[in-house]
């Protein structure tokens, strides 16, 4: 075996070198799966890096690209790290505005893209990019460059990148990862190879993964969270298969028969409600069975149930269960769950069906993963985040906000001295802005964001994510955001479950038109009400909700109602439901 990886492209020249894969990297082309095996991979990756080297692009360069994940966006990350040259991925559904704003501030020269449609935002925001020279395509488009041009097989320059790569060190910059975030311009989060490769070693202890296993990779490569996954299924020897979207993904994954895949609460959810759905149409005894097997489900834990149970749940999931595995591919061993909270209720029912749903939390600031859960050796706990990964230290402050310190803790924000030393004290604590407790088994839970706290006009702090939360652990609900800054009272503006809105009026013999129009239903908004005052029995007088406002339209990131990582964004959904805030609170 090679040494322990200092720099990230060392990963797949160590799997080179002792457990080269026949589908290292793969993606659909046409309908069909195109791999790469590990020797083709880093092969197109270097010719790749000889082709930029042609093009003028040296060893602190930055390259851009936008796009879904795809063997292409693997294959130039792997040839920018081979010379040194910094990646900066955007957000395929951005802006063109905002394609603007990060090429300028990160100094791109050149920008990759994947297709028609990103291409043309490039091309609108490169009137204002005046040191960005190419913009090159991953799909074949008529008249445009496409990144296979690019391909060098100038073996005399070889030599000269190979000492371009021996140059890298652990800690130079590997990449520069702007954050939506919920308000404000986008801060540009530098991570360097030491970063990103100490989270990959400590998070893959937490995984239950192997030489040969696969992986499917749909969530954003942009995003830190399945970029350093990708190194981590590289580090492990795992065939990754790239879904470029989300179409199809239940029939891709059973294809696949993934033995771990990432995913966030939103898809964890969906995947849900397709499964309650068609529970909903059985009828008699396997009608029965599915319910019961729910609340089995809802009932699970890792500890203190009896033998009366287990033997229950072992029938359930062979008679239940096993239909959930295997419409999963059959084989998973792992969902690694994050970006979000997520239902302790869904987890449970999860993870009692034999599909191992493990919770983490992180940061890009902190490459990402601070803490996660893990089924074995006692380290599942549901409600929390885990335990910190190896090396990470994780302190709770005066107010409640975590602090983190570790060998993943960012560089800081590029070109922002200022906004960096804000959040970066002078002993290398890093201030999340989220508020959480660490129990005595050491396991972490995130309450709250502190930013996100508010104060009523009684001058009483609320806060709002634990009560939404608690709100979306209701079938009926699907999203929640409780307001109430500087008003007389909390309230909530809630967009309901509408698929188990459905089931549950042909169960009280309701009929059911659409959506806006049952937001207006009286014996909805009842029944929804119902699931509110159960929430406030819980609640401090202070902060329970007075008022509930329905809404019918859809949330989502292209709405502009979250962020990339899906949080909300609450001056943003405030705006659009300004008539909900004047209905609540009687103001013009």
């Amino acid at each position: 075996m090679r040494p322990n990886p200092s720099r990230i492209f060392d990963l797949l020249d160590r799997q080179l070198a002792d457990f080269p894969q026949e589908v290292c990297i793969a993606s659909k082309v046409d309908g069909k799966w195109q791999a790469y095996s590990t020797a083709e991979f880093v092969e197109v990756a270097v010719k790749l890096a000889l082709g930029l080297k042609a093009l003028g692009i040296r060893p602190g360069d930055k390259v851009a690209i936008a796009s879904g994940n795809r063997n292409e966006w693997s294959i130039v990350d792997q040839a920018l790290l081979r010379m040194g040259a910094i990646n900066i991925p955007i957000y395929p559904t951005s802006s063109a505005e905002d394609y603007a704003y990060v090429l300028n501030h990160a100094d791109v020269r050149v920008f990759f893209v994947s297709n028609a449609e990103i291409h043309a935002k490039a091309e609108a925001a490169a009137p204002n990019v005046p040191g960005m020279k190419h913009i090159f395509t991953f799909d074949k488009l008529d008249g445009l460059p496409h990144w296979s041009m690019l391909l060098n097989e100038n073996d005399d320059k070889r030599a000269e990148l190979e000492l371009e790569k021996a140059s890298v060190k652990g800690s130079d910059l590997a990449t520069i990862i702007y954050t939506s975030g919920t308000t404000g311009r986008p801060k540009g989060v530098m991570l360097s190879h030491n970063n990103i490769l100490s989270n990959v070693e400590a998070s893959a202890e937490r995984l239950p993964v192997s030489v040969g296993t696969r992986c499917v990779s749909f969530l954003p490569l942009c995003h830190i969270y399945e970029r350093m996954l990708m190194y981590l299924y590289q580090r492990t020897g795992m065939g990754i298969h790239f879904l470029e979207n989300y179409d199809n993904i239940g029939a891709q994954i059973k294809e696949v028969r993934p033995h771990v895949f990432t995913a966030v609460p939103r898809l964890l959810e969906k995947i849900y409600d397709s499964i309650l759905a068609k529970g909903e149409a059985l009828t008699g005894i396997k009608k029965k069975l599915f319910y019961y097997s729910l609340k089995l489900g809802e009932e699970y834990d890792v500890h203190g149930k009896s033998a009366w149970y287990r033997w229950n749940l072992k029938l359930m999931r062979k008679l239940v269960f096993s239909k959930w595995r295997e419409a999963l591919g059959g084989e998973v061993l792992c969902v690694a769950s994050g970006s979000a909270a997520l239902l302790p209720r869904l987890a449970r029912i999860f993870n009692a069906a034999g599909i191992p749903v493990m919770e983490g939390y992180g940061l890009t600031e902190t490459s990402p993963v601070v803490s996660v859960n893990d089924a074995r050796n006692d380290g599942l706990r549901f409600g929390s985040v885990g335990r910190p990964i190896r090396d990470v230290e994780v302190r709770i402050a005066a107010d409640g906000e975590i602090l983190i310190k570790g060998p993943n803790v960012m560089m800081g924000y590029y070109k922002e001295p200022e906004m960096t030393a804000a959040v970066l004290d002078p002993d290398g604590w890093f201030h999340t802005g989220d508020i959480g407790q660490v129990d005595s088994d050491n396991f972490l839970k995130i309450t709250d964001r502190k930013k996100e706290m508010f104060k009523t006009s009684g001058g009483k702090y609320v806060a709002p994510q634990v009560i939404e939360n608690k709100l979306r652990a209701s079938r009926f609900i699907e999203q929640a955001m409780v307001v109430g800054e500087n008003r007389k009272f909390p309230a909530v503006l809630v967009l309901p479950s509408f698929t188990f809105v459905k089931d549950w009026c042909a169960l009280k013999s309701i009929p059911y038109s659409t959506a806006a129009e049952m937001v207006k239903d009286e014996r909805v908004i009842a029944r929804i009400q119902q699931e509110v005052d159960e929430v406030n029995t819980g609640l401090g007088h202070w902060e329970q909700v007075k008022k509930v406002a329905l809404l019918h339209e859809d949330w989502s990131v292209e709405g502009g109602e979250f962020t990339p990582s899906m949080k909300l964004r609450r001056k943003p959904i405030l705006a659009k439901y300004a008539d909900s805030m004047i209905w609540i609170y009687g103001e013009n």
